[in-house]
This record gives structure tokens, sequence and C-alpha cells, in this order.
């Protein structure tokens, strides 16, 4: 049973679009760039990870996913493990470790049905308040870390973007991201790249084959995956698949596949050095808000990462300056007010606006805090709807 569940999570579906390659595919597939790019850079340089294994086998993620969905369905480093690494220097043998105990655990939890029932008991209004924490969450980031990273230069550039993506999002004839995405590469080139820098930085690399020892696998679960899959539970899986029926209501993706492909990436990647992965409600947002509507826009987004990882890994942190913080942190702003707004589904109700708050909050503001949403948030639901009941 649990062998042809997990077959069908990558066997073809009739409701699958074509793959498209377009200007608004291209312009969404930097969408998620934002989230992604100085944690993959902050892991890389904390963990002292080979950088040629991590932007290939990220690159690679992107590939199987989009085929597997043809839709704009992101892969994301999982960042609770990134903050963890990059905060405590946590070794690299430990993060393999870890991101196969969370493959494992995944795994598990798809095969023997447990997220079906995860996703019955977990009420919409709560999953709309994880969207809400991780939204507040992200446009925090990127106002108090990306967009002052450059001083006034920064500022000048993250208003510029800012007024661009503001005057044409939404435009599918003149998608905003080509333009911003544009003035950032010509901004980088200006104030701290030279073509020197790009041509000292090329070099033919690949991935480094592993193993994963059980005792880097038990303290990978002690200190990674737990704080991990609380988190991931939450926006990889649950409010994941409530983008997707928001967003592409005629395509019919359960938490089940969801978490079968979440389990097969982190089931590989260890072993190639690429470091642990999943899917996110706030990367298909970003995605989707700045154009991409099919698995193109994750196809073209994962050659970019192929590319640094096969033939600039050598200079990667020179290179990835063409995509400076200011301009990331804007398209963060945006995926993250993105994610906020889908709160407005649950406004009608007072209750259930009060327990998406509730739960917002909680999320950042507790430590573990998806965990504590997650399990608070619920409790809250269905402890009102009990009272409201009785009341009756």
């Amino acid at each position: 049973m649990a062998g042809s569940e997990a077959y069908r999570a990558f066997a073809p579906d009739a409701n699958r679009p074509v793959i498209r390659f377009d200007r608004n595919e291209f312009a969404g597939a930097f969408g998620d760039i934002g989230t992604d790019l100085p944690l993959i850079i902050g892991m890389i340089l904390a963990a002292g990870l080979h950088s040629a294994s991590v932007l290939v086998m990220f690159g690679l993620m992107q590939y199987i996913t989009a085929l597997t969905y043809r839709m704009p369905m992101p892969v994301q480093p999982l960042k609770a493990v990134a903050v963890l690494v990059i905060t405590q220097k946590i070794a690299p043998e430990i993060l393999y470790g870890g991101g196969l105990a969370i493959g494992i655990v995944m795994f598990i939890l798809a095969a023997t049905g447990a997220i079906i029932w995860l996703a019955r008991v977990v009420p919409r209004p709560v999953v709309r308040g994880l969207q809400l924490g991780l939204g507040i969450q992200l446009s925090l980031l990127a106002l108090h870390d990306y967009v002052k990273a450059d001083g006034l230069r920064g500022y000048v550039l993250a208003a510029v973007s800012f007024i661009i993506i503001a005057a044409f999002l939404g435009n599918r004839r003149f998608p905003p991201a080509l333009f911003v995405i544009g003035l950032g590469i010509v901004y980088a080139f200006v104030f701290k790249l030279s073509p020197h820098d790009l041509s000292g930085a090329i070099g033919l690399s690949a991935p480094h084959i592993r193993s994963v020892k059980l005792a880097d696998m038990i303290a990978g679960f002690t200190l990674l995956a737990i704080p991990q899959i609380p988190l991931s539970l939450g926006n990889s899986v649950l409010a994941t698949k409530q983008a997707v029926e928001d967003l592409f209501p005629e395509r019919d993706i359960g938490v089940r596949k969801l978490s079968f492909t979440y389990a097969a990436m982190n089931l590989v990647n260890p072993f190639f050095g690429g470091v642990p992965t999943c899917h996110g409600s706030g990367g298909l947002i970003g995605h989707y808000t700045f154009g991409a509507r099919t698995g193109g826009s994750i196809l073209i987004y994962g050659t970019l990462f192929l590319i640094l990882g096969l033939f600039f890994a050598a200079g990667f942190q020179q290179v990835v300056q063409v995509f400076p913080l200011p301009v990331l942190g804007v398209l963060l702003f945006f995926e993250g007010v993105s994610l906020m707004l889908f709160t407005r589904s649950e406004a009608a109700n007072r209750r259930d606006f009060f327990i998406v708050l509730a739960t917002g909050v909680i999320a950042n503001g507790l430590p573990y805090g998806y965990a504590s949403a997650l399990v608070i948030g619920t409790l809250l639901y269905y402890g009102f709807r009990s009272l409201y009941a009785e009341l009756q």
C-alpha cells in the first residue's frame, strides 16, 4: 500500500497543465529567491558545506518537483534547520543525518495515513494563522535585515524596486520581477562586481557522494528534526495544500502526495551533500505573485542553481552578489504581504478571525512558535466551538 501511494505521488495526472516558458514564468522564477538564497549561503558558510553539492542538489530537487506537479510548487531549504545550522555552527554530518531522519519521519506519516488524519483535525483558521505568522516573519526579515544591507544606496535601490513592483504587480504583459532583477544586476556590476570577479569564479564542479552514520541520524533527529517537523507539518504540508486550493482550485493535490515528495527529497539529498529541503506555502505564493502559473518557473529557477553549482561554485560568494540583498528584501516583502492577505477569507467570522490572529501571533512570539501555534490554535478552535454549542 505504501509503495503504491508513493508511486502515485510522482505519477502523471490528467489535470496537469503544459509546462510553459514565457516572460511571466521567468519573472515568477524569482518569487522565492529572497527566502532561499540567504539561507543557502548562510548554511554553506556556517557549516563549511561543499557548495557545488548544495547548489546542484537544490537545483535538481526543483526539476523533480516541477516535473511531478507541473505547477510552481517550490523547493525550499528547511527554515528551522537552516537557522540552527547558521547560529550553532552544526557539523555537516549532523545536518545530513538530521535531513535523513526528517525524510524517514515524513515518509512514515505519509505511508501510514497519519498526515491525512492531521489535515482533518487542524481547522482552516489555524492554517490561515500559520500563513499569517509566516507572512509577518518574512516581511519583518525583509525590512529589518535585507533592505538596509547596503546603507543609503540599498534604501534607494529598495525604494525604486518597491515602486516598480507596486506599479506593475499582477501585470502579465510587463512582469515587475523582470525589471527589478535587471535593476539589481546593473546595481551589482556598478557597485559590487567586475567582469574579472565572474571570470575568476568559473570552474567545473560536481556533487560529492556521502555516507550517513546512524549516530549522526540520532544526533540530527534530536538537534534538527524535532524543532523542524512541527513547522513542516504546518507550513510545508497543511498550509501548502491550502495555498494550492486557493490559487489552483482545479488541482487536487493532497497532503499525502506533498508529504511523499517532501520525504523523497530528504531521503536522497543527504547522500549527495544536499541540504534538507521542503515545500512551502510562502514559496508557492511568491512564485505565483510574480507571474508563475506552471512548473516552467521552477525549472528556470532550478537551472539557475545548477549553473551556479556546476560552473561557479568556486566563486559562489562573489557570483551571488548579482542578486543584491535590498532587491531580495523587496521581493521577500511582497511574498510576505501576499501570504498575509489570505487571512481575509476568515474575516467574516469573528471567532475564526480571532483564531487566525492568535495563531499568527503565537507563531512569531513563542519558542518553537509554529509547533505551539499549531497545538494552541487547534485547541482554541475546538474549545470555542464547544463553548458556542453549549450556549445555544
